[in-house]
């Protein structure tokens, strides 16, 4: 039998031996040594093998709230979210005004993202029709999968990053128009937050998703005051109520952070089917809160993970897992496990995105996949395994990353 051992970028093995961290349908995750074997870009078999080799092979990483051009200003801290993005993010997306920006950064992000494991995520890129068509075609030619989407605004922003209603509806309709670039990158409707986003914009934006069943991504609840502010702009609405009346809560709509809810907005959200992005290492860094992520699947909403660049300073989906368990710690709850964990960041998020083959690894499903090889013995032991893994877990160990069975990342 081949093996790969060492993996080279463009390379598309055959198979690929370790210890294979399976996601099941209900949450589940298993952990069984065998032979992932590789046709065409899809996994076409996972047979049993005898353990041999110290290496472990996991689906490809999924990040459900990410922006693409903000990867150049991370870490700037001491900022709560309204003036850092006023002060921070608006400056770094005005210059998407230029398309070569937007490639260069788009490359730059995806490339990095690809290197920490992640093989597919939900982005904003700008207010800049142009600019978010040339993150989705760049995306496309790199080979992962994505929803990419036009940011709305028309309010509370620079004056040369608020858009003409009008305009923007025309080319979030002609974006959702385009066939998925690469059959894997599509455009998502995203109004940034209600805070820069007019009631006509919302329920337009709400109509445009509707007629292309596209995902809906925005940002919610993040902090106090800008639950506050959204109450104010909306005659005392609540924030949950602005985007149902929008049209905008559907079981495709992915809604960011989620901190500051009440129950009668987790009762709305959970009806509507709805996904929070759970966002805990941009929420630590902003000092927005902490989530109160049980309290919400208990009451029936959806629960993804994100990493929110840059509002968020780890690309590592691992990480971000682990903080959401030290966020229930801190919260003084019984956190999730690491089986969860995983689950989460594979399997969970890629249904969240409505990528039913995506976080897998089943014959028939994309071979996008990840192949550590740690620098610690027998994390496979024991009935502690996957808790060993997420926890002893370096990024360091990424020997690949494989998109639809080829190598896109060779550590």
């Amino acid at each position: 039998m081949s093996v790969a051992a060492s993996l080279r970028v463009d390379e598309e093995p055959s198979v690929i031996d370790g210890w294979v961290v399976r996601p099941g349908a209900s949450g589940d995750v298993t952990l069984d040594y065998g032979a992932v074997r590789l046709a065409d870009g899809v996994v076409s078999a996972v047979e049993p093998e005898t353990p041999r080799v110290n290496r472990f092979i996991l689906p490809g990483f999924v990040d459900t709230h990410v922006h693409l051009p903000q990867f150049t200003v991370i870490g700037y801290e001491g900022m709560t979210l309204l003036d850092w993005l006023s002060q921070v993010v608006f400056p770094a997306e005005s210059a998407w005004r230029d398309t070569a920006v937007a490639a260069a950064e788009t490359d730059r992000a995806i490339r990095k993202l690809v290197s920490y494991g992640s093989t597919g995520f939900a982005a904003f890129a700008t207010v800049h029709t142009d600019a978010t068509r040339t993150a989705i075609e760049t995306a496309g030619t790199l080979g992962v999968r994505a929803w990419i989407g036009l940011t709305l605004m028309e309010r509370h922003a620079p004056k040369a990053l608020q858009g003409d209603r009008a305009a923007m509806i025309d080319a979030c309709e002609s974006l959702c128009e385009l066939a998925p670039v690469g059959g894997r990158v599509a455009h998502a409707v995203s109004p940034r937050f209600a805070v820069s986003c007019g009631a006509e914009l919302l329920a337009e934006a709400g109509r445009v998703a509707d007629r292309h069943a596209a995902l809906v991504q925005t940002h919610y609840a993040e902090m106090e005051p800008e639950v506050d502010l959204v109450k104010s702009l909306f005659d005392g609405a609540s924030y949950a109520r602005v985007y149902d009346d929008a049209g905008l809560l559907t079981p495709r709509s992915v809604l960011a952070h989620g901190v500051w809810l009440d129950d009668d907005d987790r009762a709305l959200l959970a009806e509507r089917g709805v996904t929070i992005a759970h966002c805990p290492t941009a929420n630590t860094f902003l000092r927005s809160g902490a989530m109160d992520a049980s309290r919400a699947r208990h009451a029936g909403v959806r629960v993804s993970l994100g990493s929110d660049i840059a509002g968020g300073s780890e690309p590592s989906m691992p990480r971000v897992a682990r903080s959401m368990i030290e966020t229930a710690i801190h919260r003084g709850q019984t956190p999730p496990t690491a089986s969860d964990a995983w689950w989460r960041i594979t399997r969970g998020n890629a249904v969240t995105l409505g990528w039913d083959d995506g976080g897998r690894i089943d014959p028939g499903c994309p071979a996008d996949l990840v192949v550590v090889d740690p620098g610690v013995d027998g994390l496979a032991d024991g009935p502690n395994a996957l808790a060993r893994l997420l926890w002893n877990w370096d990024d360091r160990w990424i020997r690949a990353t494989l998109l639809r069975g080829r190598v896109a990342y060779a550590g």
